[in-house]
């Protein structure tokens, strides 16, 4: 069967993302999850019109697209795929697209003379990856900063929060590289907020955990230090892979601005600008 040509595959997809907002960097976190392998620089290039991936990735891409406008009730139109039989493993229908089975994707994958049936990273490449990332920061292992203190006495003071923190997300710890207050020790991963952080671009914002389904049940909330408030942002290392967070916690519920998340933000970005400087 004749493929769709991999230029006009990409527009098609760069417009569906366009056409319905999707953030580049939650697709690219589900697109690892589907079982792509591109850094976020490359998938962010390819939704830009400057770089054109592997036919497989493309496909990927464009799966990823569709599983996220699924169950919109806004009629986009969906990414396409390469090939028919692409689409037909895909659970491709009409307009409806069916969320593609592992053994479906390792079809897809396989496919690919160029990527060839072993080359499907999964989550722990991906994260293995993600911790390379880390590790090439310099920042793990280290004493404390003044270049990183001063930010979180700042965003302690400016947010009147009890505590102000910068967490590194390790392979099963969370490691606090600044803290300013009474709340911030290594933590395991799966109890963290800030893991939860860098699941997405977006900051994440808790105005009262024990209404939060997410963290009511968590150990830091049932006990000490009995957080109640959170907000953090995500910090990246090279190759745009999310490490860690900048985040302000408080032992009592309170609301949280879009004008504060965009002072929050801000302080991230100095963060940020210390580990990419």
């Amino acid at each position: 069967m004749t493929g769709m040509d991999g230029y006009l595959q990409q527009w098609l997809t760069l417009g569906t993302v366009a056409d319905a907002g999707l953030r580049v960097g939650d697709l690219w976190m589900a697109y690892l999850d589907t079982g792509g392998t591109c850094d976020i620089a490359d998938v962010e290039a390819y939704l830009h019109g400057l770089l054109l991936l592997p036919r497989v990735e493309r496909d990927i891409v464009a799966h990823t697209v569709n599983e996220l406008l699924d169950g919109r009730s806004e009629p986009f139109r969906p990414a396409p795929y390469s090939n028919g039989d692409v689409s037909t493993a895909a659970g491709y229908s009409g307009s409806r697209f069916d969320r593609l089975s592992d053994r479906d994707l390792e079809r897809l994958v396989a496919a690919d003379p160029v990527t060839g049936p072993g080359s499907r990273p999964g989550r722990q490449r991906a994260e293995a990856r993600r911790l390379e990332s880390l590790h090439s920061t310099g920042l793990l292992g280290t004493l404390r900063e003044e270049r990183f203190d001063r930010i979180t006495r700042r965003a302690r003071q400016e947010f009147a929060v009890s505590s102000a923190s910068i967490a590194l997300i390790g392979q099963d710890r969370q490691i606090i590289k600044s803290v300013n207050g009474p709340i911030g020790q290594d933590l395991p991963r799966d109890v963290s907020f800030c893991n939860q952080t860098i699941r997405s671009a977006d900051a994440l914002v808790v105005t009262d955990a024990l209404h939060d389904e997410r963290f009511r049940n968590n150990p830091l909330v049932q006990d000490l230090p009995r957080i109640r408030f959170y907000a953090g942002c995500p910090l990246t290392g090279p190759g745009g892979w999310r490490i860690g967070t900048l985040c302000v916690i408080d032992d009592k519920p309170r609301g949280f601005s879009e004008q504060d998340e965009q002072r929050l933000r801000s302080l991230a970005g100095l963060v940020q600008q210390e580990i990419s400087g």
